[in-house]
C-alpha cells in the first residue's frame, strides 16, 4: 500500500509496506525543499537542480539579403536585436537600418529567437529600412551637388593659374 501526500512548497512521500507473515510496517519519508525561480516572461517555475549554468545551444541561421546569403551562429536565447548586431559586421548596415522578417512577420529587437520558433538552420530575411534607403539617396544627391560645385571651382582655379602664367 502506498500513501502519497504533498504540501505547498514541500514534497513529502510516505511509503508503507505490509507483509502477511510478520505484519512489519516499514515507513520511509523523504522531504525536499522546492526552490522557485522567475523566468524572463514572468512565469514562476521550479528551479532546476543538478545541471547548473547549462548554456543554450547555438543556432545557425540562414540570412537572405537580396541576392546575398549569410550564415551566422547565435545563441538560441538571443534576441533579434543581438542578431542585428552580428549582421552589422557582415553587411555594413547599422542595426537601426535593418529589418528582420521571420515567418512572414517583422520581428522587434526585444523578441527572443526561441519564443518565436526559430530553429537551427532557419531562414531569416534581412531587408534594409526604406527610410534609411531614402536618407542615403538624399545624401548621395547632396554629395553629387557638392562634387559638381567642387569640380567647377577646380576648373576655374586651373584657368586662373593659366592666365597668371601668361601675364608674367
Amino acid at each position: 500500500m502506498m500513501k502519497r501526500s504533498s504540501n505547498y512548497g514541500r514534497m513529502s512521500r510516505n511509503y508503507s509496506k505490509t507483509t502477511s507473515s510478520n505484519k512489519v510496517e516499514v515507513e520511509v519519508e523523504a522531504e525536499a525543499e522546492i526552490k522557485w525561480e522567475m523566468r524572463p516572461g514572468g512565469m514562476l517555475v521550479q528551479k532546476r537542480i543538478g545541471a547548473p549554468d547549462v548554456s543554450a545551444p547555438n543556432l545557425r541561421l540562414q540570412i537572405a539579403f537580396g541576392a546575398l546569403r549569410y550564415q551566422i551562429s547565435v545563441s538560441s536565447q538571443a534576441t533579434f536585436g543581438e542578431v542585428k548586431k552580428v549582421l552589422t559586421g557582415e553587411t555594413g548596415l547599422q542595426a537601426g537600418e535593418q529589418r528582420l522578417i521571420f515567418k512572414g512577420k517583422e520581428r522587434e529587437n526585444g523578441e527572443y529567437l526561441d519564443t518565436c520558433g526559430v530553429k537551427d538552420r532557419s531562414k531569416v530575411i534581412l531587408m534594409e529600412d526604406p527610410a534609411s534607403i531614402e536618407k542615403r539617396f538624399i545624401e548621395m544627391r547632396r554629395n553629387a551637388r557638392i562634387q559638381t560645385a567642387h569640380r567647377a571651382i577646380s576648373d576655374i582655379s586651373f584657368e586662373l593659374d593659366k592666365l597668371a602664367e601668361q601675364v608674367r
